[in-house]
């Protein structure tokens, strides 16, 4: 059975090792992943996956948009997976207050940060590795219909500058 340390252990230790490249620590994330039972694979992924879904907020959306210059549907699932692989403390402040990015963040780049889609597979590719099956259903609720919280529009740069003052001003002004 894995636990939350070890998930975010895995995490870290992948992304320090992938020197901050998403689609590395993917591969790297993998790589440590088949070295694990199938059963700790899905654990891994049971982790991941509620943290993804508890990141769907209308607020870390707006924080997404303001780092990305605008955030697609897909752009934003891509988000909360980078979200993740950013490790415990900027996962957990991003949820806790969205704007705490200007602080977590030590730099961002909209061309090479925030895309992140891989880490999302990473579990699914390693258990398939392990056992040519797919990823058994994980017994999680599935995603919230709608984004938590209240609901803005994400193309009001006025708004995203009122929502989110430290990260506009370090990243957007």
């Amino acid at each position: 059975m894995m636990d939350e340390t070890e998930f975010w252990e895995l995490v870290d230790s992948t992304r320090e090792a992938a020197g901050g490249d998403a689609e590395d620590q993917a591969d790297l994330l993998v790589e440590r992943l088949v070295q694990l039972d199938p059963d700790r694979v899905v654990d891994f992924a049971r982790h991941f996956e509620a943290r993804y879904n508890r990141a769907y907020l209308w607020d870390l959306w707006g924080a997404a948009a303001v780092l990305l210059n605008g955030a697609s549907d897909d752009a934003f699932d891509y988000f909360r997976c980078w979200l993740i692989g950013q490790g415990r403390e900027v996962f957990e402040g991003a949820v806790h207050d969205p704007d705490n990015l200007a602080e977590l963040l030590d730099e961002f780049d909209e061309e090479v940060d925030g895309d992140a889609e891989d880490l999302g597979y990473a579990a699914d590719e390693a258990y398939e590795q392990l056992t040519g099956a797919q990823t058994p259903d994980l017994g999680l609720p599935g995603p919230p219909a709608e984004p938590m919280g209240s609901p803005f529009d994400l193309e009001d740069e006025t708004v995203l500058e009122e929502r989110f003052p430290r990260l506009w001003d370090r990243f957007r002004a």
